[in-house]
């Protein structure tokens, strides 16, 4: 059903004659944040006179891109490319809205866009693909490389979504990121590290149990089982993933070979009793019953939006901490806190790659920020915490060079 629009334009275009009615509805201020878009392009020097244009355009440009021409890497010094990231997208999976097509997308890319340049003092370029094909969209990005410091891809839809990123990281040499697995694994870790530590528990105590494995529940899964968790099952439609499964795709198989040590097989709601831990990344919604089967001092990170797999009021009957992806509850998951730091410390040090240690060392960055103040209500950050981008690109700096895929 398509979405209704009552009065998109400003009150002082809206028709005023006598036939207009005598009072008009109130604009939707989502369509007024919205008009004419959330971003543009602004210089950072000036053009005041033909000295100025002399320089930032011909015949001065021509020096720079001659030094360009042969030395190549100063590119990132003398262009905005080492601090520009591009968001790509085929408006396949677009929050929870599904296949809506590139145009649509937009709003969404903008508004990534512009969170990667208030959070993380990088530039950042929605691009919107008219093409699904997985050839074709990998083809399409990398001929736009030389234009980008780094790659966020955004609401393509699984399992498209891992090839894409496979390939795009085995082509280029710049960090490739899938916000939509990645920036969830990050904060989820996190979150789930100050958790434990707030029960006096480690990582390794617990066993995880996922809904939903798509993007986000599959790199979700792996950053935990690579920070050390005790045991993570991974669930689908169909129940626990398990390597005995023989309707497995080859995401899911090779999940399967990391996690679910235990071998648990059946329902979701089987697989959870017991469990320390409920991770929702698929929506649908939990019995009540089946949360109550899990161990005393459980954690429920129900992330569906906007309803919750456990509503909170359930969730508080029975966990020692909860979570959602909402800004209304306490333990907000957002990966605003994690993408932005990640891209500035990868561009940074002008890294080739994002790995997994640079993941992990982004989650330890959020959760040691919360410090003194952790809680129940406070296991993570707020988004609108000052010190995240700094602490989390910092962190992200350091393993990258640790890790030896830095270049400064």
């Amino acid at each position: 059903m398509a979405a209704e629009i009552i009065n998109p334009r400003p009150l002082d275009e809206q028709d005023k004659g006598p036939e207009a009615p005598e009072r008009l509805e109130p604009i939707d201020p989502a369509f007024a944040l919205h008009r004419g878009g959330k971003m543009e392009i602004s210089a950072t020097v000036p053009v005041r006179n033909a000295d100025d244009l002399s320089l930032a355009y011909t015949p001065g440009v021509a020096r720079v891109c001659t030094a360009i021409a042969e030395q190549p890497d100063l590119v990132n010094d003398y262009t905005w490319k080492s601090n520009v990231v591009a968001v790509v997208t085929d408006g396949t999976a677009v929050l929870g809205l599904g296949d809506i097509g590139p145009e649509a997308s937009l709003p969404v890319m903008e508004g990534k866009a512009i969170l990667f340049k208030q959070f993380g003092g990088v530039d950042a370029v929605p691009i919107a693909l008219d093409t699904k094909d997985t050839d074709e969209i990998v083809e399409t990005v990398i001929r736009l490389a030389p234009s980008f410091g780094g790659v966020n891809l955004e609401d393509i839809s699984a399992p498209r979504c891992f090839e894409i990123e496979r390939r795009l990281q085995e082509a280029l040499d710049i960090p490739i990121f899938h916000d939509d697995q990645h920036g969830t694994a990050v904060v989820t870790l996190a979150a789930l590290r100050n958790a434990a530590k707030l029960t006096g528990r480690g990582l390794g105590d617990l066993r995880a149990v996922i809904s939903g494995a798509g993007a986000a529940g599959i790199a979700i899964a792996k950053i935990l089982v690579g920070a050390g968790i005790g045991d993570v099952v991974l669930c689908d439609r169909q129940g626990a993933v398990h390597v005995g499964r023989s309707d497995l795709t080859d995401v899911k198989r090779e999940i399967a070979e990391l996690t679910n040590r235990g071998g648990l097989s059946g329902s979701l709601v089987e697989v959870l009793s017991g469990a320390d831990v409920f991770i929702g990344v698929s929506g649908g919604t939990v019995p009540e019953e089946a949360v109550a089967t899990m161990a005393k001092d459980c954690f429920i990170f129900a992330m569906a939006n906007p309803n919750p797999e456990v509503h909170p009021e359930v969730a508080h009957r029975y966990a020692a901490v909860v979570a959602t992806g909402r800004s209304d509850f306490p333990n907000q998951i957002n990966n605003v806190l994690a993408f932005p730091g990640i891209f500035a410390g990868a561009l940074q040090v002008r890294a080739s790659r994002i790995t997994e240690g640079m993941k992990i060392a982004a989650a330890d960055a959020l959760a040691d920020l919360v410090g003194d103040d952790l809680s129940a209500a406070e296991v993570i950050p707020s988004p609108f915490d000052p010190r995240v981008a700094d602490a989390v690109s910092k962190a992200v700096a350091a393993a990258a060079r640790a890790e030896g895929v830095a270049r400064r």
